[in-house]
This record gives C-alpha cells, structure tokens and sequence, in this order.
C-alpha cells in the first residue's frame, strides 16, 4: 500500500511540476527574453500584464528546454510550487526537475499535448511590485475555473517568482 501511495505521490509530482512547467518560471538570464517575448517587442522588465505574461512563457521555456542559469535566478530562494495534492515543492525540486529535460523532447511534448486539450485564459493582477499571474479554464471562468496561480514580485528591476499554487480545476 505504501508503494502505491509513494507511486501515486511521484505521479501527481510529475503531474505538478508539468503543470507548474504549462502555467502554471543572474541578472544576465533575467535580461535576456524569451524569443516570443523577442519577436512581439515585449520588455521583460517593464512593470505591466505583458511583461509578467512574457517572463512566465520564458518560465515554461527554461523548464522545458532545462536553462537552469534562467531559472536559479528567476525563482527566488524562498520560493515554493504547492501541488493540487498540497504538497509543497522547493525551488531546488524545480530547477532539478528542469536539469532532467536538457537535451529531451519528451516533457515539452507532454506538455505541449496537455496545452492542446486544457486551453487556459489568463489574468494578471499587478498591486505594487506583486503580481498574480492566474491560469484559468475558459468554459468555467476565472471566478470557478482557476488552475493554478504565480505570485511574482519586482525586485532590482526585474520580475522573481515567490511562490505558485495550482488547485484541482484541471477539467475542460
């Protein structure tokens, strides 16, 4: 029974971190934008929707790809991903899980398949230098629908992910 539970566990951990990698990411890595941030003239340091918008594409880009350098120095220390199951996982569990996708296809193409057939709306909220960054299922709203959600904050000029939290709305 045990096994089952600790199989189970390393399955909604894999379905987190694909989650956390899907929405729900030095100073040299944090300047350097995402190509589609590149391509659509989006500033990854300015203080607005699209900017936050932009720096979580690049999250799920140096996830999927394994820039660790990105990521070491988006996530802030403190930083912390609470899966639907409410487990907690560190920034450390991040940056090694994104190690293991280095030179592999296989996470982008689950990923990538699961964006397919879970289409998300997206809404910042920007108070100060806190942002909410909030995946939500179209069909249900933001109001019952949210997924999952990445609390951001600006700090020496650029955006710094705190913490994510990604609930059980995955249906639609």
């Amino acid at each position: 029974m045990d096994e089952d539970n600790s199989m189970q566990r390393q399955r909604l951990f894999q379905i987190g971190m694909a989650c956390a990698a899907v929405l729900v990411l030095g100073t040299e890595a944090m300047i350097a934008a995402s190509p589609a941030a590149v391509a659509a003239g989006i500033d990854e340091a300015a203080r607005n929707e699209s900017a936050v918008i932009a720096v979580d594409q690049h999250w799920l880009e140096a996830e999927l790809g394994g820039d660790t350098a990105y990521l070491d120095d988006l996530l802030l220390p403190e930083y912390r991903s609470v899966g639907a199951d409410g487990v907690a996982h560190p920034k450390a569990a991040i940056v090694a899980h994104a190690a293991k996708n280095r030179g592999s296809d296989e996470e982008r193409n689950k990923v990538e398949a699961w964006l397919k057939t879970h289409p998300s709306g997206k809404s910042v909220v920007i108070h100060g230098d806190t942002a909410i960054l909030s995946f939500y299922d179209p069909m249900l709203g933001l109001a019952k629908g949210v997924r999952s959600s990445d609390i951001f904050v600006y700090v020496d000029g650029h955006w710094h992910a705190l913490y994510s939290q990604h609930s059980g709305a995955i249906k639609g």
